[in-house]
């Protein structure tokens, strides 16, 4: 039950995300997809700035459309007096938005007006929790917030917390006509800009205009980009945005939160099998009463009644019991999670709670109560239990091996992501992750990022730098269409940039297989490839491709390739290697990625800090480690791997507690057969193997059943990774004879007892 209860509060977090929205069924996000000449697409959640516009005036009787730019890097100064000037970095949590944001999703106001509030540039709203953060006890409506140093912005709002979970966990507000004053590269009317950062929410008067949006969505994209571009606009529900995993921004998918509320299930029905075997195990015990209370005139409705009673007060103390230790395990399973679960007695939870224990009541109790109460009062009076059957088969031990289905299956889902998960963090992506520090540069100013460089060349545990626009790996795609050679057409098929300084190569440890490394450029000046590219222009040798010239859309003329470097994963390995170039272009640098030593780590992070503090001392300082940053593209695969070992050990456990309960009541049904055995001679192993072999059959067969399901339940799951183990033979023998093993060890423990006891005492009452 406290499993059950767990995952429950997991699936329900997800599944209401952002639907604490009074409009959430009417809430839609502005999508598109890039159809892409060699047929693929590829999907982003992004739309640019013009489009909230556009909808509003396109769409007179909708409600609201509203633009967002989220997530946009910011440092804010805040000089309060007698305190001086305090900084904050922020990754995330920050936005420019639109007024009518404030008209699509519900914030309570605890001071400002939602309809002016963003209305003039430079003006921000924070919520509660980021003002106190910023302003402590201070009153923080007209003070002043300085974005990166440039632009000097007023408090005009505060907002409550957001009442339930959300995807758009925002602390700080910046009106968007701020936008242009930080980004230069914004303009209010330019549709060139798609930004991985920029979404466009409208809410409809009525969700039976959906039709309408997308036929007004298909008229803004031929109208702003043409018919050729590729680019196809859609209105996707807000339900739909937080399983969108194809899209940046999805945190889960929906058919992964399916599995692991069927895991929840599995849990609670192996528990009402067990439930259910360990009650008929000791039904001869009872036998006697049942016989006397039918002679006495008991009806079998209220024999049947008393037993349910029976069940309902187990039933309801488990309950409270997995309530107690839900609430203790709440904390620990939330941070393993890594998702802020609470447990609150509402509508919702009552309703589950209410149903578990009718469910549980009725499984658990259903079929042992009516078996005692349709005995004959003669049977019941000499003990004589007889079990249903169903092909041949007790239903007693189609029960138990139903249960080893179940165990068998997780077991080789167990292994089989075990198997995954290790090879994904062995896995050769390409380039060296251990031991290098990002550290995040303000944009701008190249010079100045190169003296930070040379200055940090000077520390013996430095042992290269390199200034890039992005690491080697990264969540976000950056690219765009090229020519190559002297073809007149761009290729079907677009290339990714990662525009670095010289020293990209030696600091990740790329390994050159023909040509050489780019020279010192500030701008694009030539490329080095990696191995996709030449797979993707149908090129064998690296050498014929040296020399060859290339035109990326951000060049006016083409430029030669220089070099080819191994493959290395742009992404996580549940995407396939991209066609990648990587050349000069100082202007985009904002970050430095730092190779250090290994040895006291600490010590050279501190003089890091140093030559920041020397180079940038208005700015806060933050460094990140490149394999903790690749360890968060697998957090789902690895919070899977942590449920799906604990519900297998759970319901192993579970299944011999069943396997016991069925071995206990086929003693008892057979105790006369043993003790006459015994005296006939019979020695305690042959006894053992007599009882035993039934049962592992009956584990055997579960094998078969499971081996198929298992099969087919990770085939479906590993497809998912483009980068994928292959199912062997051993995956699922290593499961079988796991189970075996177990289910071994319990039967022959309660059949040893049985076979040692006195043979006297068997038939003394016989």
């Amino acid at each position: 039950m406290t499993g059950g209860i767990l995952i429950f509060l997991f699936v329900r977090h997800h599944l209401s995300t952002d639907r604490h929205h009074s409009k959430f069924n009417r809430i839609y996000r502005i999508v598109y997809d890039q159809h892409l000449p060699d047929g693929s697409i590829e999907y982003n959640p992004e739309a640019p700035w013009p489009m909230a516009s556009a909808l509003r005036s396109e769409l007179p009787g909708e409600e609201q459309a509203a633009f967002l730019s989220m997530n946009q890097e910011l440092t804010l100064s805040i000089d309060l007096p007698g305190q001086g000037v305090k900084r904050f970095l922020m990754h995330s949590g920050s936005a420019f938005a639109e007024p009518e944001w404030f008209g699509v999703f519900d914030f309570q106001w605890l001071a400002g007006n939602p309809e002016t509030a963003l209305s003039e540039p430079n003006t921000v709203v924070l919520t509660e929790s980021s003002a106190r953060r910023y302003f402590g006890a201070l009153d923080p409506i007209g003070r002043r917030i300085r974005l990166n140093d440039t632009v000097d912005a007023t408090v005009t709002g505060v907002l409550a917390e957001p009442v339930g979970a959300t995807d758009l966990d925002l602390d700080v507000y910046i009106s968007v006509a701020t936008l242009p004053s930080l980004k230069p590269g914004y303009a209010a009317g330019d549709w060139s800009v798609l930004n991985s950062t920029d979404r466009v929410f409208v809410v409809l008067k009525d969700i039976r205009s959906f039709s309408n949006l997308e036929t007004t969505l298909a008229g803004i994209a031929a109208r702003s980009y043409g018919s050729d571009a590729g680019l196809s606009f859609h209105a996707q529900p807000l339900a739909d945005v937080h399983f969108d995993v194809k899209r940046r921004g999805g945190v889960i998918r929906a058919s992964m939160l399916w599995s692991l509320a069927a895991l929840g299930v599995l849990l609670v029905l192996t528990a009402c099998i067990n439930f259910v075997n360990m009650a008929t195990a000791q039904a001869l015990r009872r036998g006697k009463e049942v016989g006397v209370r039918k002679i006495l005139g008991s009806s079998r409705g209220q024999l049947t009644a008393q037993f349910l009673v029976e069940t309902s007060l187990v039933a309801v103390s488990s309950l409270l019991a997995a309530l107690l230790l839900t609430a203790l395990l709440l904390p620990v399973f939330s941070s393993w999670a890594k998702t802020p679960l609470q447990f609150y007695f509402d509508t919702p939870t009552v309703l589950f709670l209410v149903l578990l224990i009718v469910i549980v009541i009725f499984l658990a109790g259903g079929y042992p109560s009516i078996t005692l109460s349709g005995l004959l009062p003669v049977t019941a009076l000499r003990g004589k239990l007889i079990g249903h059957t169903v092909g041949g088969l007790q239903l007693r031990q189609l029960l138990v091996g139903a249960q080893f289905v179940i165990g068998q299956v997780l077991m080789i889902g167990a292994i089989v992501v075990a198997a995954q998960m290790r090879y994904i963090q062995h896995a050769d992506i390409g380039f060296q992750k251990e031991n290098i520090v990002l550290v995040n540069l303000p944009p701008g100013r190249p010079a100045l990022q190169q003296a930070f460089k040379n200055e940090l060349r000077n520390y013996p545990s430095v042992k290269d730098v390199s200034i890039s626009f992005l690491p080697l790996s990264t969540p976000g795609m950056y690219g765009g269409t090229f020519k190559f050679g002297n073809r007149d057409q761009d290729e079907k098929f677009v290339i990714r940039e990662r525009f670095a300084d010289a020293d990209y190569l030696d600091t990740y440890g790329l390994k050159l297989i023909a040509g050489r490394n780019i020279t010192p450029s500030d701008t694009i000046k030539e490329y080095v490839v990696n191995e996709a590219l030449l797979r993707k222009l149908n090129i064998q040798d690296p050498q014929q491709i040296i020399g060859q010239s290339l035109q990326y859309y951000r060049s006016a003329i083409p430029l030669p390739i220089v070099g080819v470097v191994r493959d290395f994963h742009l992404q996580s390995v549940h995407e396939a290697v991209q066609p990648c170039f990587i050349a000069s272009s100082a202007d985009l640098y904002r970050q430095a990625s730092i190779r250090l030593s290994g040895q006291r780590i600490q010590q050279s992070l501190r003089q890091i800090e140093g030559v920041w503090q020397k180079f940038y001392p208005t700015q806060v300082f933050e460094a990140t480690f490149l394999d903790e940053n690749l360890a968060r593209y697998y957090e789902t695969e690895i919070l899977i791997s942590r449920l799906v070992d604990t519900a297998t050990l759970v319901a192993i456990l579970i299944g011999c507690l069943g396997l016991y309960g069925l071995m206990t009541f086929v003693v008892i049904q057979r105790t006369k057969e043993i003790g006459i055995r015994r005296v006939l001679g019979a020695s305690a192993v042959s006894v053992v193997k007599l009882l035993a072999d039934d049962f592992l059959r009956l584990v055997l067969m579960a094998f078969l059943v499971a081996a198929p399901i298992g099969w087919y339940l990770m085939n479906r799951w590993l497809e998912d990774f483009a980068y994928r183990i292959e199912l062997e033979w051993w995956c699922f023998g290593a499961a079988g004879l796991s189970m075996t093993g177990v289910a071994l060890v319990t039967v022959v423990s309660h059949s040893l007892k049985a076979a040692l006891a006195n043979p006297v005492k068997s038939l003394r009452s016989e």
